[in-house]
């Protein structure tokens, strides 16, 4: 981008700043754990010193919407009910930054390394899966309809993984292609071509959140609470230890979110192959 800091010891003293602010601000909101505040900042500053604004632009458009849809009717009792099965909910933590953005911050390196577009592509495809995932399970635990499972079809409870709604699925949709929507501002001036970006967020980041569903219902660490009786992502639940049930017991959800985003880099890079990149 055309007037972008050239000199990287600035952009990472900017970085460092920006990011500093960013994640003291999140944390205040709650937004943030400790750990979770720290990792923003060193993420932050790694992306402002290797990328141009695009790449950094995308990664604080993810945390800024994301994190408002968190907060959005957060005293709403059937979304409290939905969350209290997941994994984690409300604060992020460390895991969970560097699962959400980790994958893009190797692309970004990757780029600054061998510059080249189909990084771009990628990026906007693991940053389009982990908007899209984020969306639809804020947006989704309001759906007035139950979810059904994605393997079986049938009505599985509210917060169950691998479940899905139409307004889940729509809130996927909406959320993958608003990555693309930024990515395509933040390059308006530059190729790749604005209406390529935005269709390889869109299909790579709703695929994407769908492969999560698939993984979160066939294989994601699942466990049953001892005292209530419910199916839960949770270790503990209800104050006791729960037992587990199915699925591989290193496949936690950040192991989930890691491997669809991961897909979903692959899907954007291959749409950007077709459009030249």
């Amino acid at each position: 981008m055309i007037g972008w800091i050239e000199e990287w010891w600035l952009r990472l003293a900017a970085g460092l700043l920006g990011s500093g602010l960013i994640a003291w601000g999140a944390y205040r909101m709650r937004s943030l754990s400790g750990s979770g505040a720290v990792s923003a900042v060193l993420m932050g500053t790694a992306f402002v010193t290797l990328g141009s604004p695009v790449w950094f632009g995308v990664l604080i458009a993810f945390f800024v919407s994301s994190s408002l849809w968190s907060k959005w009717k957060r005293r709403n009792r059937q979304k409290q009910k939905a969350e209290t099965n997941y994994a984690k909910s409300g604060r992020r933590d460390a895991s969970q930054v560097w699962a959400n953005g980790g994958l893009g911050l190797a692309l970004c390196a990757l780029h600054a390394i061998w510059p080249h577009e189909g990084w771009l592509y990628a990026f906007v495809g693991v940053m389009g899966a982990v908007n899209a995932d984020t969306w639809a399970t804020e947006i989704g635990a309001l759906s007035r309809s139950a979810p059904r499972s994605l393997l079986s079809g049938r009505r599985v409870p509210p917060g169950t993984s691998g479940g899905v709604t139409a307004l889940g699925s729509a809130a996927a949709l909406g959320g993958a292609a608003f990555i693309g929507g930024i990515a395509a501002l933040l390059t308006a001036s530059e190729p790749p071509d604005a209406a390529w970006l935005i269709a390889a967020a869109a299909v790579a980041g709703t695929a994407g959140a769908f492969i999560d569903s698939v993984l979160g219902a066939a294989v994601q660490a699942m466990f049953r609470c001892r005292i209530c009786g419910c199916e839960t992502e949770r270790t503990h639940h209800c104050g006791e230890k729960a037992e587990p049930l199915r699925g591989l017991a290193w496949m936690s959800n950040d192991a989930v979110n890691m491997l669809s985003s991961a897909a979903a880099g692959l899907l954007g890079w291959g749409i950007g192959m077709m459009a030249g990149g």
